[in-house]
């Protein structure tokens, strides 16, 4: 059975056309389907959870952004019977470029109907908390929360809360411990990635392989404002390695830690208050439809 979750606010426009496109592409094929409608945080969790933990095969196909897809994630509960895929409708969909999976609707269920689904690493914390694309503090973090408060939309969203983050964000002070090592840093951000990018474009980690049992950390260091700007146009070109303040390592565990009694990560662009981000990557538990081409 292929189980749709969709937030029942997008039912409109064109995302209307959208979901007649999906429930086209089942029907043709003879795939049994259904459709799950959200209406607030946590209901594509908990759907998710009650589907994947009847002990039957099964595929939850996140119909949405980042956010659906990082709530159906965290829902699995039996990953052997469970298969996870990803239609992209949100504004965003960071994920779904860091695997090449289409925009279009159509396009998109396809993949899932006529392809077999294939392991795919995830990010594990401590807390239990799964992270399918990045993870991190700092500036993404404050970015966010002025993008959440704001009232613009699309993808300019993002780039306007970065604007103003930018002059008024301050650097912050965290530890970063990965494989033997540990180390103190004053700086913008520090996060670990297994998709490419964040921010819908911002391409901080461009070698990352979602499938390579590896975790891609990146710190960047204190850079003066103008120097952050120059930094914010070469990681939107995907050269991170031009920013000399930046460091990147591969890693299969690590820990970050900020130095401040009260703190936010963000996982997907989902905010969490106080959460330890001690993290290790998982390889070959979850089965996601994705091209060939990665």
């Amino acid at each position: 059975m292929y189980h749709i979750i969709i937030n029942e606010l997008r039912l409109k426009g064109k995302h209307l056309k959208d979901v007649e496109a999906v429930k086209s592409v089942f029907e043709k094929t003879g795939k049994e389907y259904t459709f799950h409608y959200t209406q607030k945080v946590g209901d594509a969790k908990r759907i998710t959870q009650e589907i994947s933990s009847k002990g039957e095969l099964c595929t939850v196909i996140a119909m949405g952004g980042d956010g659906t897809l990082h709530d159906v994630v965290n829902g699995v509960v039996d990953f052997e019977n469970t298969r996870v895929g990803l239609i992209p409708m949100g504004s965003g969909n960071d994920f779904a470029a860091a695997v090449n999976i289409p925009r279009n609707a159509k396009t998109a269920a396809e993949l899932i109907a006529f392809k077999a689904a294939r392991p795919i690493d995830f990010i594990q914390l401590s807390s239990g908390l799964r992270s399918i694309n990045a993870i991190g503090m700092g500036i993404d973090v404050d970015v966010l929360r002025r993008t959440y408060g704001g009232k613009a939309t699309g993808k300019g969203k993002y780039l306007k809360a970065f604007i103003v983050s930018l002059a008024k964000f301050k650097s912050v002070n965290f530890t970063v411990k990965y494989e033997d090592k540990e180390e103190k840093h004053f700086g913008l951000i520090a996060a670990l990635g297994n998709g490419k990018q964040i921010g819908g474009g911002i391409k901080v980690f461009p070698e990352a392989k979602v499938d390579d049992g590896y975790m891609d950390l990146i710190i960047v260091d204190y850079l003066t404002k103008f120097k952050t700007l120059i930094a914010f146009i070469k990681l939107m070109m995907g050269k991170i390695g031009k920013v000399k303040e930046a460091k990147q390592i591969r890693c299969k565990k690590a820990s970050l830690i900020l130095d401040e009694e009260n703190y936010t990560i963000q996982a997907e662009g989902e905010l969490y208050d106080n959460v330890p981000l001690e993290a290790e990557i998982v390889s070959n538990k979850l089965q996601f439809y994705y091209p060939d081409s990665n």
